[in-house]
């Protein structure tokens, strides 16, 4: 069983890696290189830096991110090939973080798991990954304000947390109190607040950020796609050799 998920998890992290990379290089990355431009530059008059007041999320106020030029410089892989390769190589390894979940699922589900039955797992995958914690933190271009660190993480994991426990009573648990606790998890999060920076704009167009953020969460939607067609076909193949 365990070389069965193992196998099936490093075959599809692979390939859905590896083909998410070609899409990417094609969508966000020539906007994150575009928005790079913008970074250090002082803000247009039409782009200054505004206050940030939601009372719905003044619970979770983190401090500001600051300007990107204040912050300490790391280290960071050469435009080109070197960038290419790094960025290739973070999704694979995603990819296969990603469809081990995935597929200690499928091994704890009951049904017959195939490729079609796999998107759907993957669908949920985006949900709970991506689409649910973006109402809260949507994709940031370089340059973009943001709140400290640690409380954005922190968000995030409960966001995750709370809309795959809320997503589970949904789905594999029946009755309207299950129902209501399942909705009341998944807003939860939403409910507190993400943590926001005390101050909104930077140097960054908004045009370019909103471009940003649409094509990240379709390439997302892309990768879980990918990803829960390959693991669910490759579970099945190894099932039927096994």
């Amino acid at each position: 069983m365990f070389r069965r998920i193992f196998a099936t998890a490093l075959l599809a992290g692979f390939f859905a890696g590896l083909g998410i990379s070609v899409v990417h290089e094609f969508t966000t990355t020539p906007i994150i290189l575009h928005a790079e431009q913008f970074e250090g530059q002082p803000a247009a008059d039409g782009q200054k830096q505004s206050a940030y007041k939601n009372p719905l999320l003044i619970l979770a106020h983190g401090k500001s991110g600051g300007d990107a030029k204040d912050e300490h410089e790391a280290w960071g892989p050469a435009d080109g090939w070197e960038r290419t390769f790094s960025t290739t190589l973070a999704n694979i390894l995603l990819g296969i973080g990603f469809s081990l979940i995935l597929v200690a699922c499928y091994s704890l589900s009951t049904g017959t798991i195939d490729g079609r039955v796999g998107v759907i797992w993957g669908m949920a995958g985006f949900g709970v990954i991506s689409l649910a914690p973006a109402l809260g933190l949507p994709p940031e271009v370089p340059g973009a304000l943001a709140a400290e660190l640690a409380p954005r993480q922190g968000w995030w994991v409960l966001c995750v947390a709370a809309t795959a426990a809320g997503l589970w009573l949904l789905v594999f648990r029946k009755g309207a109190v299950w129902v209501i606790a399942g909705i009341v998890l998944m807003a939860l999060p939403h409910i507190i607040g993400a943590p926001q920076p005390a101050r909104i704009g930077g140097n960054v167009p908004p045009e370019i950020a909103g471009h940003f953020a649409a094509a990240s969460m379709v390439t997302a939607a892309i990768f879980w796609a990918m990803l829960g067609w390959l693991s669910g076909t490759f579970w099945q193949w190894f099932e039927e050799r096994s």
